[in-house]
């Protein structure tokens, strides 16, 4: 493989696995804080969704700019950025529903155990497939993607408790 192709691979791969990450994270993150506050039910849908649309919007822009910049540092068109943003953008926005699925099916107390369940499930296994990917040790890649996520959540209960309606 070229090293130009080996470094498209590499970025498409990175975007995807940074907008599922985050997407997770801060989703959880938000919505975790937002149910222990005691915020209803529909405005955690709504937090949660507008979170959602927004976020992934403003990921793909930012990888299609932070791109563009660093092809315009390099002098070399690489059309790497759209496809990138893309990538970035459908890997947020898809990501963002299983946090916030179980809050479609129930009530914000059984919803935030399955919300915080599922995304750790789902980040375990984005650590293990990527270090699969990138031949790193696939445990320790899975369990470094539960704490951040685990470190997001706990962000989210103090905020929300300290702010509690």
């Amino acid at each position: 493989m070229s090293p130009n192709r080996k470094s498209t691979k590499t970025l498409y791969v990175k975007s995807f696995i940074f907008g599922v990450e985050d997407s997770l994270v801060s989703t959880v993150g938000l919505l975790s804080g937002i149910t222990v506050a005691g915020i209803g039910r529909s405005e955690i849908l709504l937090a949660g969704i507008v979170l959602i649309f927004v976020e992934a919007f403003s990921m793909g822009v930012g990888s299609y700019l932070s791109e563009q910049s660093v092809e315009e540092f390099e002098k070399e068109k690489h059309f790497r950025s759209v496809p990138g943003a893309v990538i970035m953008f459908f890997s947020y926005f898809v990501s963002g529903f299983i946090p916030l699925a179980p809050y479609l099916f129930t009530k914000p107390a059984f919803a935030l155990p399955s919300s915080i369940a599922a995304s750790f499930v789902t980040l375990f296994v984005l650590g293990v497939v990527s270090a699969g990917m990138f031949k790193i040790d696939r445990t320790k890649q899975g369990v470094r993607m539960v704490v951040v996520g685990g470190a997001a959540i706990l962000i989210g209960v103090i905020v929300g408790n300290a702010v509690r309606t």
